[in-house]
């Protein structure tokens, strides 16, 4: 157990946090949410030992084992799976008492020896570091492979593997999902939740906080509070908390408001389709949580683009690599403006060179790609980071690198720009190079938004990323009129921001036919097989988002099977195409009927000299809501349509 009595730190005269209270006992899987600098990492550090409070006192038993993930890891020539056994300090001990029992042929020792070994678990330790390894994404070939031979991201995953194998009572994982690919974070989900001691874990991933954590630490305004539940039920508790705060309600009405515009056009027809049933529980949870991120310093919004060509980018046949080694072929893709793509694999299947080329980073090695003559592509990749001038502040940024309008803007406009990303007062005076990662990823997303693009392609745009600007992040890209393909391993964003999936493996870029609940069954699925023992193995296995084949089927049974699921894909495309563009049409058209709505609210239009005014707004909201209600019809019709061939299937 660890228990924290009133305890206060300081960093300089300023307090982190004051008279923290809160006890945290076996079983416990506690997520530690807060700013970036409110305190969270410090918090880690009391419990290890690496601070001391200023006031207050923090108590753990003695004999407790704690393990976490070390920062760096330092140069090992050893196979990968040796420096992941190391981890279980017991095992490498009854290990060393082994050998020197041997080297001295001391019977009685080697035999204690031996027994101590076997209690440590020495004998099955090659096979525990194997099966977390795995699950963390390496291959059998890697466990052999020496540790110097992987790059900064893959030894992170060795570390946390490292970290796992220790037999602890306490595990501190700070950011574990940050240089983890969607299948590995749902392995860790599971893995987490049968571990039976204590946890500790800082995330800025919402949904792995919902699946992990049954306790919430909030580190706000110089004070921890501990909340029962995970993050959902913490949002709950502290939205009413806050909702009793009456300087904050005109603002939270307002964001409520925005987000009943989009329930609105779906709550008539919520089970017509499946797709737009999943789109009002997404945006019901939205209005749900929406109160509690009412205080957040970010809110921005990405610029109406200046123009919206259609198609905006195709590509055809395409196929992309490296030399003559082809990492995804044959994709065709075709991108309008409206078009909402998540693009799901697992890590090194290709989803970031598929990206690279599609904003034209990356040269095909065979195949078309073109872009309309008005295309403007905002490309955010994580080496975006690394193009920041770090002896240069983020108003300098702004002027020579921002877009073309906002750079010859006032410095009061670059300013009050800047202030939406987190960048406020003297803070757009200071060099980049000290950022934390998360300020910096805010600062390349401020320039990427200046451009006013009508394409984004954002690959793992959330990392360094703490909640409240994921949640900003994923507010503006609700409301973004132009395309976007999207990689990341937050299932919040996904679910929130992109309309549809494909899936990257086994080489090709195909439509996934699912949603992300059916691509966590697929992996499961997937993986009781495993790739090289399916048949279809060489075609990617299974059809994403179905059950698998019977392992009983013939080969004509097995080549009819997958004729008749090409075909009908080849009949579905269509048609969910039909209905994403009925979607698309009520989306603007909800949006001209709630500004409108907006305008009349205006009290001086009903005075007798804007008479001419409001008769002009009340025509432009009946014709409004009439093309709203054509376009509804058109969106039930596609949706019936595609429901009838799926239900007929």
């Amino acid at each position: 157990m660890i228990h924290f009595r009133q305890v206060t730190l300081r960093r300089g005269t300023r307090a982190l946090f004051e008279d923290a209270s809160f006890s945290l006992f076996r079983g416990d899987r506690a997520g530690i949410v807060g700013a970036n600098g409110a305190g969270k990492s410090s918090l880690f550090a009391l419990v290890t030992g690496e601070l001391h409070v200023d006031a207050g006192d923090v108590q753990r038993p003695a004999n407790q084992v704690l393990a976490s993930v070390a920062q760096e890891v330092p140069p090992d020539s050893r196979a990968a799976v040796e420096f992941v056994m190391d981890g279980d300090a017991p095992m490498r001990a009854a290990e060393r008492e082994v050998a020197a029992a041997e080297s001295r042929g001391d019977g009685a020792r080697i035999g204690t020896a031996h027994a101590q070994f076997d209690v440590a678990g020495g004998w099955t330790a090659r096979s525990r570091a194997a099966t977390l390894m795995a699950g963390l994404g390496f291959t059998p070939e890697d466990q052999t492979r020496p540790v110097d031979a992987f790059s900064g991201g893959w030894r992170v995953r060795l570390a946390l593997a490292q970290a796992l194998m220790c037999p602890s009572d306490i595990l501190l994982l700070d950011e574990p999902t940050n240089h983890l690919d969607l299948d590995a974070v749902l392995w860790l989900e599971t893995w987490l939740l049968a571990y039976t001691g204590t946890l500790l874990v800082i995330a800025h991933d919402r949904e792995f906080l919902d699946r992990v954590a049954n306790r919430i630490l909030s580190l706000e305004h110089g004070r921890v509070t501990a909340y029962s539940g995970n993050y959902s039920g913490f949002e709950d508790q502290r939205a009413a908390q806050l909702a009793q705060q009456q300087s904050l309600y005109e603002r939270q009405q307002r964001q409520v408001k925005h987000l009943e515009s989009y329930i609105a056009r779906f709550k008539a027809q919520a089970t017509k389709a499946r797709q737009a049933q999943s789109r009002v529980k997404m945006l019901e949870r939205m209005q749900r949580i929406a109160p509690a991120h009412v205080d957040s310093e970010f809110s921005f919004s990405f610029r109406t683009p200046t123009k919206l060509p259609r198609p905006l980018l195709t590509i055809e046949k395409a196929d992309a690599g490296y030399g003559e080694r082809i990492v995804v072929g044959g994709t065709t893709m075709s991108l309008a403006p409206g078009d909402r793509v998540g693009l799901l694999g697992r890590n090194g299947a290709g989803k970031s060179t598929l990206t690279r080329v599609l904003a034209g980073a990356q040269e095909l090695l065979a195949g078309r790609r073109r872009t309309a003559q008005d295309t403007v592509i905002g490309y955010f990749a994580q080496h975006t980071l690394e193009m920041l001038d770090g002896s240069q502040n983020p108003l300098w940024h702004i002027k020579r690198r921002g877009g073309p309008a906002l750079a010859q803007d006032t410095d009061e406009a670059q300013r009050t720009f800047l202030g939406t990303f987190g960048f406020q007062g003297d803070r757009v005076f200071e060099a980049v190079e000290p950022f934390s990662g998360g300020e910096k990823a805010r600062l390349a997303l401020a320039l990427l938004v200046s451009h006013r693009p009508n394409l984004l392609l954002l690959d793992e745009p959330t990392n360094h990323l703490d909640l409240e600007m994921r949640h900003a992040l994923a507010m503006a890209l609700q409301d973004f009129e132009g395309a976007m393909v999207v990689v990341s391993h937050d299932r919040h964003l996904l679910r929130l921001v992109t309309d549809t999936l494909w899936l990257v493996d086994s080489g090709r870029a195909v439509p996934f036919d699912g949603d992300l609940d059916d691509y966590a069954n697929w992996l499961s699925s997937r993986a009781q097989t495993g790739p090289g023992k399916d048949s279809d193995a060489d075609e990617g296995g299974s059809e994403p988002g179905r059950d698998s084949a019977s392992g009983s089927e013939t080969a004509e049974q097995r080549q009819a099977r997958k004729r008749a699921e090409a075909e009908r894909r080849q009949v579905l495309a269509p048609l969910r195409q039909a209905v994403t563009k009925a979607e698309q049409g009520l989306d603007k058209a909800a949006g001209v009927v709630a500004k409108l709505e907006t305008s009349l609210t205006d009290e001086t239009l009903y005075l007798p000299a804007r008479k001419a005014d409001l008769t002009r707004l009340l025509a432009e909201q009946a014709a409004a809501k009439q093309q709203l209600a054509r376009l509804e019809e058109a969106w039930l019709e596609a949706s019936e349509q595609l429901e009838n061939v799926q239900n007929a299937a």
